[in-house]
C-alpha cells in the first residue's frame, strides 16, 4: 500500500475515534505537499469541516496532534496552512522504508488489477514503409502493454495488418506499370521501402492524369474520378475480392517483401506482438455482420446498393458499411475483427492505440457495435494520440515526404555516436562495445522524446534535442544510471574487504537524521507504485518518463552535494549507497516499462 493511502486509512481511523463519525474514505483527500511547505503529505480539510462541524484551525490542530501522539513511528510534525494540514514523515519510517526495499528489484509493480486486455498499436498498411508517426504509435502501443502488465494485468499485445484495400492496389497496380520485373533483391531495396516507392509513383501518375483531364474541360473533381489509373485500382480491387487469381498472387508477392522489411524495423526497435490479425481476414466476417445487420434493420441500402447506417439520431452522422460495388470499408473490417478478439480471448477491454484523426471513426465503432448488440461494445476504448510532425511541418505519405522509421533510427545512431565521442569518456570501449552503446543512447532517446509528451498532444520531434546529456531526455536518464553503477562499483570494491556484519550499523540506527536530498530521493521513490498505477489508469507512459526525468535529475544533484564513496562516516556512506542502489532499480524498472535500455557505464 503507498504511504498515501496509508495515511488516507489513518485519518479516517481517527477521525472515528476522535468525533465517533465513520467518513467515506473517498472524503478524504492527500495530497503531496506543495515545496514551498513545510511537509510531506497533507490533509485537505475542507471536505470534512461540514460534516465534523468544525473549523479548520480546531480540526487540523485537534486531527494533528492526535496523529502524532498516536503514530509516533510514521509523523514527526505538523503544520497548518488555511485549511490544509501538512505532515511531516519520521526520519525513521523513511529509513525503515529504504532498508526494506533498496535491493527489490520488482519495487513500484503491483498485483492490484486482473483483467484481460488487449492493446493493439502498429497496425501497418503494407504499401509503404514504417515511418516516424508509426514509432509514435508502436512506443506508446508497447510500454502502454508493459505498464498495464506490471499492476498485474493479462495483457495481449496485438497488431492488424491492413494488408487489403485501394491503397494496397495503388502500390500493386504502379508496380505492373513501373516495375519491369524490379524486385527489392534485384535492386538492393528493403522490401517495404521499395513497395512504399511504387505507392509515391502511383500518385504522381495519378496528379499528371487529374491535370490533363482539367486541362481538357472536366472539372477538378469529375477528373480526379476518371483518372484512368484510379479507376484501374479500383477495378483491381473489386478483383481482389473477388478472388482472381493473378491479381492475388501479385498481392502475395509484394505483401510478403512488406513483411520481411517491417520485421527487420520491428526487431531493430524491440516491438513485438502476441498476436497478428490481418485484415484481408477480418474483412470477410464483417461483410458477414454488414449483411445480418441489413437484415435486422441496423443498416440500410440506398438506391445504388450502398449500405449504410445512419447515426444523425445519436449526435453523430451517416456512414457507409459497404460500397456499392459490394467491398468494404474500413469499419466493415474492424466489425469483424472486434468479434474475432473477443471470440477468441474473451477480453475485458480493448485498447486501440490509433492516431487522433480516427477519433470520429472509434466513436462510430463502439456504436455500431453497441447497436448490434455485441458484448463486448463497451470494452472498446480508442488511446487516441496526437501526430509527430517534424520542424519542417506535417509529413505526406503520399508525397514521400514522410521520414522512414529506418531512416530516424540510423540517424539517431549517428547523432548518439557524434555524442557521445564529443564527451570523450569511452575510450576504453571495444568495437562491439561502442556499436551496442551507440545503438542503446539513440534508440533510448528517440523513445523516451515521444513518450515524454502526454499521448493526447501534437508534437515535433527535433532529432538533435532529443540527445542533448543535460536535458529532459533519455540520455540524460542513462547517464544518471551509469554513473550510479559506477559509483556502487567502487563502493562494492571497498566494502568487499570489510567485514559483512558492519555494513549494516543503520538497520541498527533508525534515528540517523536524513540531509533534505537525501529525503528527497526517498520519498520520490516512495511514489514510485503509484505513479506507475497512474500510467496503468491514463494509458500514459508520459507519467513514467516525467517520473523518472525527474528522480534522475533530484539525484544529481544530491550527488553533486554530497559524496557518496567519501561520506562523513560508514553510516552515511552506507545510507546513501543503498539510497543510490534504490535509485538505479528504479531508472532501470521505470526505463523497462518505456523500451528503454540503460547501459552500465557511458
Amino acid at each position: 500500500m503507498s504511504l498515501s493511502n496509508n495515511i488516507k486509512q489513518i485519518v479516517k481511523t481517527a477521525i472515528a475515534d476522535l468525533y465517533k463519525t465513520d467518513v467515506d474514505e473517498s472524503g478524504i483527500t492527500i495530497n503531496l505537499t506543495k515545496p514551498e511547505f513545510e511537509g510531506d503529505y497533507t490533509v485537505v480539510l475542507f471536505a470534512l469541516l461540514k460534516p465534523l462541524k468544525k473549523s479548520p484551525d480546531a480540526l487540523g490542530n485537534e486531527l494533528g496532534k492526535y496523529l502524532i501522539e498516536k503514530s509516533p513511528g510514521l509523523f514527526k510534525s505538523y503544520n497548518l496552512i488555511k485549511g490544509f494540514l501538512n505532515l511531516v514523515i519520521a526520519d525513521a519510517y523513511w529509513i525503515q522504508f529504504l532498508s526494506e526495499n533498496f535491493n527489490n528489484a520488482s519495487f513500484g509493480k503491483q498485483n492490484i488489477s486482473h483483467k484481460k486486455i488487449m492493446v493493439e498499436y502498429s497496425s501497418p498498411n503494407t504499401n509503404k514503409p514504417l515511418h516516424l508517426g508509426h514509432l509514435r504509435n508502436i512506443f506508446l502501443g508497447w510500454s502502454a502493454a508493459e505498464i498495464l502488465k506490471s499492476t498485474g494485468n493479462d495483457v495481449i499485445k496485438s497488431c492488424i495488418v491492413n494488408d487489403r484495400g485501394i491503397h494496397i492496389c495503388k502500390s500493386m497496380l504502379a508496380w505492373k506499370m513501373f516495375a519491369n520485373g524490379a524486385t527489392p533483391e534485384s535492386t538492393n531495396t528493403k522490401g517495404d521501402h521499395f513497395v512504399g516507392d511504387y505507392y509515391v509513383k502511383f500518385n504522381d501518375a495519378y496528379k499528371k492524369q487529374v491535370e490533363e483531364l482539367i486541362a481538357k474541360g472536366s472539372t477538378k473533381e469529375q477528373a480526379e474520378k476518371e483518372a484512368p489509373i484510379m479507376k484501374a485500382a479500383q477495378q483491381m480491387l473489386v478483383d481482389w475480392e473477388a478472388g482472381k487469381t493473378d491479381v492475388i498472387e501479385l498481392w502475395t508477392m509484394m505483401n510478403s517483401w512488406v513483411y520481411e522489411g517491417f520485421d527487420e524495423t520491428y526487431k531493430r526497435i524491440g516491438a513485438d506482438f502476441d498476436k497478428i490479425y490481418y485484415e484481408s481476414n477480418t474483412y470477410i466476417l464483417g461483410k458477414d455482420l454488414v449483411e445480418a445487420g441489413l437484415q435486422k434493420g441496423i443498416f440500410y441500402k440506398e438506391d445504388d446498393g450502398s449500405v449504410w447506417i445512419d447515426l444523425t439520431a445519436d449526435g453523430l452522422d451517416k456512414k457507409i458499411v459497404r460500397r456499392k460495388d459490394g467491398t468494404a470499408v474500413y469499419i466493415t473490417q474492424d466489425i469483424g475483427l472486434a468479434v474475432d478478439k473477443y471470440e477468441e480471448y474473451k477480453i475485458d477491454e480493448n485498447i486501440y492505440v490509433v492516431g487522433d484523426e480516427q477519433n470520429y471513426h472509434f466513436k462510430v465503432l463502439r456504436l455500431i457495435c453497441e447497436k448490434m448488440g455485441l458484448p463486448y461494445a463497451n470494452a472498446i476504448h480508442h488511446l487516441s494520440y496526437g501526430m509527430v510532425e517534424l520542424p519542417s511541418g506535417k509529413m505526406k505519405s503520399r508525397e514521400g515526404t514522410v521520414v522512414d522509421a529506418d531512416d530516424i533510427v540510423d540517424e539517431m545512431i549517428n547523432i548518439a555516436k557524434q555524442k557521445t565521442e564529443e564527451l570523450g569518456k569511452v575510450k576504453d570501449f571495444t568495437e562491439d562495445e561502442l556499436k551496442e552503446l551507440y545503438e542503446t543512447i539513440g534508440l533510448g532517446a528517440l523513445k523516451f522524446f515521444l513518450l515524454r509528451v502526454d499521448p493526447k498532444k501534437r508534437m515535433v520531434f527535433n532529432p538533435e534535442e532529443s540527445i542533448d546529456f543535460h536535458g529532459f531526455t533519455g540520455p540524460f536518464v542513462q547517464y544518471t544510471y551509469a554513473r550510479i553503477k559506477s559509483v556502487l562499483r567502487k563502493v562494492n570494491s571497498e566494502w568487499a574487504m570489510v567485514n559483512e556484519v558492519n555494513r549494516h550499523t543503520i538497520n541498527r540506527k533508525p534515528e540517523t537524521d536524513l540531509l533534505p536530498l537525501e529525503k528527497n530521493i526517498i520519498t520520490q521513490l516512495e511514489q514510485f507504485p503509484t505513479i506507475i498505477e497512474e500510467a496503468a489508469t491514463f494509458f500514459d507512459p508520459s507519467k513514467i518518463a516525467v517520473y523518472v526525468f525527474n528522480l534522475a535529475k533530484t539525484f544529481n544533484s544530491f550527488y553533486t552535494e554530497h559524496s557518496i564513496t567519501n561520506a562523513e562516516n560508514e553510516e552515511k556512506k552506507y545510507l546513501r549507497s543503498i539510497l543510490s542502489e534504490f535509485t538505479a532499480n528504479t531508472i532501470h524498472t521505470s526505463m523497462q516499462l518505456l523500451g528503454i535500455k540503460v547501459p552500465e557505464r557511458m
